[in-house]
């Protein structure tokens, strides 16, 4: 798939918002991607899961890991398509761990997946609790990555899309300065 053929999927889902957003990293920013909206539909979701597994098939993993809640979806659906175990991990005292029965062995080759990442917090707590159980990550993937450096996360990032959207501290934030009222979308409180 191409970036403007997933961007496509998001505006038909009406998942590609204009406003004045609260991002769950806590940056502001004036576009939203909520890609809930756009894997509601198996269609979309299964074609964006297929793009992203084709991305990866050269790491050879045995595992896909992803962050509960934004990951969950698009996670299943690339395992699916690579026709592997696919788990996620969630938050539990403020920090992401596997729950749930989930495992990971130190022979488990893990690539952390994403919906969307901006500042790669999710994904780098969720490729560390993938490492505190011995597995190795081989890398993640993003249907969007909206961040400027891709080192950021110390692991290879595929993404079907790259953009660059700017993202203030709420100190720093132009829309806020203009008292524009902020909204809140996100999974994280």
């Amino acid at each position: 798939m191409t970036q403007t053929e997933v961007l496509d999927l998001f505006r038909q889902a009406g998942a590609l918002l204009e406003g004045h957003f609260k991002l769950s990293s806590g940056l502001h920013s004036d576009r939203y991607l909520q890609s809930a909206l756009v894997l509601q539909h198996p269609d979309f979701a299964e074609r964006m899961g297929r793009a992203l597994a084709a991305r990866l098939e050269h790491l050879q993993p045995t595992v896909i890991l992803s962050p509960a809640l934004g990951g969950v979806v698009i996670g299943q659906e690339v395992g699916r398509a690579m026709h592997l175990r696919s788990i996620f991990a969630e938050r539990q005292d403020g920090k992401l761990t596997l729950r749930r029965g989930f495992t990971l062995a130190p022979s488990d080759r893990v690539v952390v997946v994403e919906d969307v990442i901006t500042t790669g917090l999710s994904t780098r707590e969720t490729i560390d609790a993938a490492q505190a159980s011995g597995a190795q990550v081989l890398g993640a993937a993003a249907i969007i990555d909206r961040g400027s450096d891709p080192s950021r996360l110390n692991v290879p990032l595929q993404a079907l899309v790259r953009m660059e959207v700017p993202a203030y501290q709420p100190d720093a934030c132009p829309m806020c300065a203009a008292g524009q009222p902020v909204v809140k979308p996100g999974s994280r409180a």
